[in-house]
């Protein structure tokens, strides 16, 4: 069996193993694939792993031989589903591999803003606190997490581990789904969007993006908020309108935001964000701790694995 990586540097950029899957026949490797690459290093295959190298409908009519795909990623856009459970090909994706390196990353952001680490080391390392006249110094007030309010919109895996976290420093946890008759840890209480926006200290998105959440964050939303707020996106790129966030973030509409994902990535450099003070942003790696990366790995292996004995599993198609 021809198995092919066509893109495992994100996933693998060289701390990891790739031997397990050489078990399962002749193995190729390729950190990227640009797009007029992919034919020739996939047409002999019988298996394809690909992160992000799209595999349409027009690609998969042209590769006879392959019979499974394993995207390395929970999300499946990157393939047409369609086209190949029409051509029999069978389609896995790596659901759960790394909830806790997300919520790490929420609360990454979270806390660049309420305990501002990265300006006050900046300032002592250029000679603020060696000149200064007293033991301590703060450039602005540093703020206590104990008694704010999270809304979470979304209670999946990650929004249960954000959850989990947030209740653990003493915060009152809000949560907005589409149906309200979720269960709840306690501690947690479901609450309508709009009481979700007008009473959460912290917004944080982890909702899949849909016709019905695409731009969810949008001018209209953003007036909702406390002016002392702060969104925070680790979920999908297109559920903010990022003029309309640029806009409330300069205006000083809404007091601060910390993403994690773009509406393109990369990002062009026209993008409203890149360009706003109050804002951090991370090259959409929250998932990508070497424990997370390794788990992903490891399930990927175990999807395939289950092909190979005819008991698939984890499959989309």
């Amino acid at each position: 069996m021809k198995i092919v990586v066509l893109d495992g540097f994100t996933l693998n950029p060289g701390d990891l193993s790739w031997q397990p899957l050489k078990q399962f026949g002749d193995f190729s490797c390729y950190e990227r694939s640009a797009s007029n690459e992919v034919l020739a290093r996939s047409e002999a295959a019988e298996v394809i792993l690909t992160n992000k190298t799209a595999l349409d409908a027009k690609l998969l009519a042209k590769l006879p031989k392959l019979k499974y795909i394993g995207v390395l990623a929970t999300g499946t856009n990157v393939v047409d589903l369609d086209a190949a459970k029409a051509r029999g090909i069978v389609v896995t994706n790596v659901p759960g591999y790394g909830p806790d390196a997300v919520a790490q990353m929420v609360f990454a952001h979270i806390l660049h803003s309420t305990q501002q680490v990265s300006r006050h080391s900046d300032a002592v390392k250029a000679g603020v606190w060696s000149t200064s006249q007293d033991f301590c110094f703060t450039l602005s007030p540093l703020q206590s997490l104990k008694g704010k309010t999270l809304g979470l919109v979304g209670f999946g895996d990650i929004g249960k581990a954000v959850a989990q976290i947030a209740l653990a420093f003493g915060m009152t946890v809000m949560v907005n789904t589409r149906h309200s008759s979720i269960e709840l840890p306690e501690g947690c209480a479901w609450v309508d969007q709009q009481q979700l926006f007008t009473q959460a200290d912290i917004v944080s998105l982890h909702c899949p993006l849909t016709p019905a959440t695409d731009k969810l964050i949008n001018s209209a939303t953003l007036k909702l908020m406390k002016q002392t707020a702060m969104l925070i996106n680790t979920a999908r790129g297109g559920l903010i309108d990022e003029a309309a966030l640029a806009l409330a973030l300069e205006s000083k509409q809404l007091a601060f935001a910390g993403v994690d994902v773009l509406s393109s990535e990369p990002p062009s450099a026209d993008n409203p964000l890149l360009h706003v003070s109050n804002i951090s942003i991370s090259p959409h790696n929250a998932w990508a701790t070497i424990e997370a990366r390794q788990s992903l790995l490891n399930i990927a292996i175990a999807n395939l694995q289950s092909f190979v004995q005819g008991k698939v599993q984890n499959r989309v198609n």
